[in-house]
């Protein structure tokens, strides 16, 4: 039964919705094949970012915020003390050692979150808890390290200078001041910061909701027996992992066979909560690749061999009445995460807000040599390691083969091999994406 109890809607499948034609693609090499910058500034100039949305402030962990928020109060609020002690006017204990010791009369509490009974008369002390509100005409705190602990009179045997241990109202935040610009993005000590000044929800784009479906009637869910010609559904796993490791939320369908009625009925069901639809298989050039041919009837579609290897053939759309953006990715499963990190994690941190794109390259020298395939942009599997220095040289990790899902585990980053090179010898310098940065 389709998900959310919808009603299979046999019209709507046989009808290719009327949606406006993808803006032109680019152009091709004398190759037929578009360059991966090509593809991936392509796909991120077909989709928008979504509609910005109140949420609570611990939910916005991770959020591009939609709006600059400054502060309506101060930081500290009022004068307050930063330590467990006795508030005194620093000019009646300023003479006070071990040897000749000062002694007062305590007159009073204030604990955290009360006021102070009365103004601190002259010659006299006031017990006082940390964080609480610095009675009037104190100007010091002794702490209790300093004293006896008194609870009658107290002993006070340091000298305090005026200022000492007070936390002064506004020191840390003012009444309007910046606290975050429109298009941070919320981290952890942020959500402390506007907890802090009473803000608890904000204005941030919204985690992308995105489904994944891996094709291929050989696919069974793990966990289940395998017949001879079946294998595990990795794709539906990996991708939905590197999706929520994005930022997404995700919704991970599973697999569907080659069936391209079946394809199309799911496809259609997902639209009503996805931002972004993420399939794996079907979009080469085999007789089974139901995918390239389902989803031009569900909307406006591109499909492009791409200048890279692994994720040659890669397919996009903007289908249903909402053209919903759809990712269609590969079947292999490095291929599949490959092309996710070219051009799917750069898509979902566009519909959330969150720049960079593009996950940033940093440098590494090639600690062996190195061969790759001229004309392609070869994204190798590679273990990134750091000197004393801080600089860093990349090895690769086993083959080039889009199957090798045991080297791809071992990797903490993809080497870029440029599409004019055949060779790299030892001690050139690359760009590498380190796979396992916070995102």
């Amino acid at each position: 039964m389709p998900l959310f109890g919808r009603k299979k809607n046999d019209e709507a499948l046989r009808h290719t919705p009327e949606v406006a034609t993808l803006p032109e693609p680019p152009a091709t090499g004398p190759d037929g094949l578009r360059t991966l910058e090509q593809h991936r500034d392509y796909l991120l100039s077909c989709v928008e970012e979504l509609m910005p949305f109140g949420q609570h402030v611990l939910d916005a962990l991770g959020l591009s915020i939609c709006e600059d928020v400054t502060s309506g109060i101060d930081l500290p609020r009022f004068d307050n003390t930063a330590m467990d002690g006795y508030a005194v006017r620093a000019a009646d204990v300023q003479h006070a050692t071990d040897v000749r010791p000062v002694r007062l009369p305590v007159v009073g509490e204030v604990p955290a979150g009360a006021s102070a009974p009365h103004r601190l008369s002259p010659g006299t002390a006031m017990k006082i808890m940390t964080g609480a509100p610095i009675p009037a005409d104190a100007d010091a705190i002794v702490p209790y390290e300093a004293t006896d602990r008194g609870s009658t009179d107290v002993t006070v045997n340091r000298a305090s200078s005026p200022g000492q241990h007070i936390r002064r109202q506004g020191e840390d935040i003012g009444v309007g001041d910046l606290l975050l610009a429109a298009g941070s993005r919320i981290g952890v000590r942020d959500v402390g910061l506007l907890a802090a000044v009473g803000i608890d929800k904000v204005m941030v784009r919204p985690r992308p909701r995105v489904v994944v479906i891996s094709t291929g009637s050989e696919l069974v869910d793990p966990g289940l027996p395998l017949d001879p010609e079946q294998i595990y559904d990795s794709n539906s796993y990996l991708l939905a992992a590197a999706a929520k490791d994005a930022g997404a939320q995700v919704f991970r369908v599973g697999h569907v066979g080659d069936d391209p009625a079946s394809l199309k009925q799911l496809v259609y069901d997902q639209l009503v909560r996805a931002d972004l639809i993420i399939t794996t298989g079907g979009v080469s050039q085999g007789d089974y690749d139901i995918v390239k041919a389902v989803m031009p009837e569900l909307g406006a579609t591109d499909f492009a061999a791409v200048a890279m290897q692994p994720g040659k053939p890669q397919g996009f759309g903007l289908i249903g009445e909402d053209r919903t953006p759809i990712v269609m990715l590969p079947g292999n499963p490095v291929s599949a995460f490959v092309s996710f990190e070219a051009f799917v994690r750069p898509v979902i941190r566009k519909l959330m807000g969150v720049t960079p794109y593009v996950r940033p390259g940093v440098r590494a020298t090639a600690a062996h040599a190195m061969s790759s395939i001229p004309g392609r942009t070869q994204l190798a599997r590679g273990v990134v390691r750091a000197d004393d220095t801080g600089a860093r040289s990349v090895e690769l990790v086993g083959g080039h083969g889009s199957h090798l899902l045991g080297d791809l585990s071992k990797a903490d980053a993809l080497v870029v091999l440029p599409h004019d090179t055949d060779f790299v010898p030892a001690g050139t310098e690359l760009e590498v994406w380190l796979l396992d940065q916070p995102r």
